[in-house]
């Protein structure tokens, strides 16, 4: 069982958004990125690596990786809560919680429990 954060706008489906870390935005964060339309995450992500570089020539390369890994790991922690923001600046609104075993169960759960 995961815990979704529920977001719900007037006539759309209501989106689920999983609390938990997140494989593929630790493993490949500008495509997680690109496929949820996090777009300044995505130019985020370009500066922190660019940055990375230039760092590695100081610090030495094995460093700036380990940074690398570390950066990863942490945006595979906080990819999820990020689409939540994402949909909040977008004009959805946070409902509620609901543990479920998938995304879909979670929206429909929240459904029944408006109804």
């Amino acid at each position: 069982m995961t815990l979704y954060s529920v977001y719900a706008r007037n006539a759309d489906a209501p989106e689920a958004v999983a609390d938990r870390f997140s494989w593929l935005a630790a493993l490949l964060p500008p495509v997680y990125a690109l496929a949820h339309g996090l777009w300044l995450v995505v130019l985020g992500w370009v500066v922190v690596v660019v940055g990375l570089a230039i760092l590695g020539q100081w610090i030495g390369e094995d460093a700036a990786a380990g940074l690398y890994i570390l950066a990863a790991i942490l945006f595979g922690f906080e990819a999820h809560g990020l689409r939540g923001t994402r949909l909040a600046r977008s004009g959805w609104s946070y409902r509620t919680d609901v543990f479920a075993a998938d995304p879909d169960l979670a929206a429909v759960d929240y459904l029944k429990q408006v109804q």
